[in-house]
């Protein structure tokens, strides 16, 4: 028992150090994807023809990929087209592409559940279309998007385990590297499931906040 302890706090430092890492390629992706999934969400929607098949494309391209492919693809295929991204960026990049396409799909379904009338009430008084999305579509679609959405986040944070493979030292690989040396994998893989779990765990919570906070607003 006290071995296994003494490992644990050996691990602790490394552990809180991937623990870092993986909650900043969470961010980083979360956000590159909610701010380009939410723009081409409204151009499969709004958009002219050729626009939101290119954007259909590309969704469907990328969902069905699975993302492990897709980060290897996005790792190992760029250098030779002149694009020499470190391990880190390229899995960002590969996770940002794959998240953005599931964004993309939140914002069709939020934004297409708002009647057409509500968008043309909207250009009847005179606003333009940033201001018919800004002040009449958006905060009707808003609460349809967040749950989804904030259910995607905790996808985000478990995926991001996945940047260990191009050598990223994330929580994962913390865990790895730290075995190598204690040779104790059971209650190391137990921390780390732990800690994964209290992020997601509160991911979870505020979803069902948001789902019974909305859930009460009259159409």
């Amino acid at each position: 028992m006290a071995q296994l302890i003494d490992a644990i706090v050996y691990a602790i430092p490394y552990l809180m150090s991937g623990l870092g890492m993986t909650l900043l390629v969470s961010l980083i992706v979360v956000v590159l994807s909610l701010v380009a999934g939410v723009v081409l969400g409204v151009g499969l929607i709004y958009g002219p023809l050729s626009l939101r098949w290119l954007i259909r494309l590309l969704t469907d391209s990328i969902r069905g990929i699975p993302i492990l492919v897709l980060i290897f693809a996005v790792y190992y295929g760029l250098p030779p087209l002149g694009l020499n991204l470190s391990s880190f960026w390229a899995a960002v990049l590969a996770l940002t592409l794959f998240k953005t396409a599931q964004v993309i799909e939140y914002t069709r379904g939020a934004v297409s559940s708002i009647p057409r009338g509500q968008m043309e009430a909207a250009k009847s008084i005179g606003l333009i279309f940033g201001q018919r999305l800004r002040y009449v579509i958006f905060p009707q679609a808003t609460r349809r998007f967040l749950p989804p959405w904030v259910n995607g986040v905790t996808d985000a944070v478990k995926g991001s385990a996945l940047v260990s493979l191009l050598g990223v030292v994330d929580l994962m690989q913390a865990i790895n590297q730290v075995i190598g040396r204690t040779y104790e994998p059971m209650p190391l893989y137990l921390l780390g499931a732990v800690m994964y779990f209290a992020i997601n765990y509160s991911l979870s919570s505020l979803s069902r906040v948001l789902e019974r906070r909305y859930a009460y607003i009259k159409e």
